[in-house]
């Protein structure tokens, strides 16, 4: 098995230093520096607490496709909205991780899986459920920020459908599907079509 790729982000330079030496030791594991992840590698980033300036760090990291689990001391409610909205895939809280539950975690990230503890994981359900209730359903979006007629228009995009097509089976003009699409791939920042529908798609709505 290859050795996955990993950095460490701590929040001072002795956690830094404990947290790299630990992670050298352990076979499934390859230390690197930051500026030398790539996506799909893994990036440990340790905090006290969440705050502006750690969320800014994480959501700048997003951007790259960096794989990221959050070693946190202090984890409040909506601590864990904000990692997840900056891809953050597991998060531990620092006093109840053991070294191997560590390594654990960073190895799972790096295939694709994610961690939250179970209380972390109800508060982030109790989070999306209300801002579905409260901000989402007013305006008639979906939990992936789709209307239902963006919804139904992408299900039929993924089904083959050209614009006529689909207008025909909506009951609506051409006129109206192009412009549906556009305002989707404008407001979500969706490079063409076929990244509309895979969107859709990872989203769990078609």
């Amino acid at each position: 098995m290859e050795a996955v790729r990993v950095a460490v982000r701590a929040a001072d330079a002795i956690t830094h230093t404990g947290l790299t030496s630990f992670l050298r030791t352990r076979p499934e594991l390859l230390v690197v520096d930051i500026d030398e992840l790539t996506e799909r590698d893994v990036l440990v980033v340790q905090v006290g607490r969440m705050t502006p300036r750690v969320v800014a760090g994480l959501r700048e990291e997003s951007r790259a496709g960096i794989v990221k689990v959050l070693l946190a001391g202090e984890i409040r409610e909506n601590d864990v909205l904000s990692a997840v909205e900056c891809r953050v895939v597991a998060v531990l809280p620092q006093t109840r991780t053991s070294t191997d539950r560590l390594v654990e975690t960073i190895v799972s990230a790096a295939s694709g899986r994610g961690l939250l503890p179970p209380d972390l994981l109800g508060q982030l359900l109790g989070n999306i459920r209300r801002l579905q209730h409260d901000v989402l359903s007013p305006r008639g979006l979906s939990s992936a920020g789709l209307t239902t007629r963006e919804v139904d228009v992408l299900r039929l995009m993924a089904d083959g459908c050209d614009t006529g097509e689909i207008a025909d089976k909506l009951c609506y003009s051409e006129r109206t599907v192009k412009n549906v699409i556009y305002e989707l791939t404008k407001r979500l920042n969706l490079r063409n079509r076929p990244h509309a529908v895979a969107y859709a798609m990872q989203a769990g709505v078609i």
